[in-house]
């Protein structure tokens, strides 16, 4: 099930951070790369996605590559400062999706094929991302239709305000890649 963690984070860039929202259904593979946060007093109003198309039968697939979410003060729409965690290295950054009526993101879900484990399959793990606004609207990344959806999170107690990607590094020519595995947000009250 998905789960709002309260934040035991005090120090340092994780300082204004209530608590962080964490799905069961992530890919296995890679590691968690440094969290990024909006600047103090900003939450995520909008979302863009990097994503690789298909590329066919033969060739490695890794769709969802990078997430950046785009910060604004409460009330104030469109912002003009982005938090993005380590991204992949294919595919291309969308134009921003934003929240109407000055809303900001509380909570996501996360499509993911899960691991086929055979010889010849083409592991691809998380392949696109849902955002839910505070006014109950849905962002949904152009991701491909590959995987599963899983469950939504429990909604922030306030806003988004903060990024962390589980990202598999590319293991390099003709090797199965995956790129985005996992994904957590971090809350802040506002």
């Amino acid at each position: 099930t998905a789960v709002l963690y309260p934040s035991a984070a005090s120090k340092n860039i994780l300082g204004h951070v209530s608590h962080h929202l964490h799905l069961p259904n992530g890919g296995p593979w890679g590691n968690w790369a440094w969290p990024d946060m909006c600047p103090e007093g900003t939450y995520a109003s909008g979302v863009s996605f990097k994503v690789e198309p298909p590329q066919g039968a033969v060739e490695d697939d890794t769709a969802l590559n990078g997430i950046r979410l785009h910060c604004s003060p409460r009330g104030a729409g469109d912002g003009g400062s982005v938090a993005e965690s380590q991204s992949g290295r294919w595919g291309r950054w969308s134009e921003p999706r934003w929240c109407p009526h000055r809303g900001h993101v509380v909570g996501f879900a996360l499509r993911v094929q899960a691991p086929r484990r055979s010889f010849l399959s083409d592991e691809v793990a998380a392949t696109n991302a849902r955002f839910a606004c505070s006014g109950g609207q849905v962002l949904e990344g152009p991701g491909p239709d590959l995987g599963q959806w899983g469950g939504w999170s429990p909604p922030c107690p306030g806003a988004v305000c903060g990024i962390q990607t589980r990202q598999e590094l590319p293991w390099g020519l003709r090797r199965d890649d995956t790129a985005l595995n996992d994904l957590r947000l971090f809350c802040c009250k506002g």
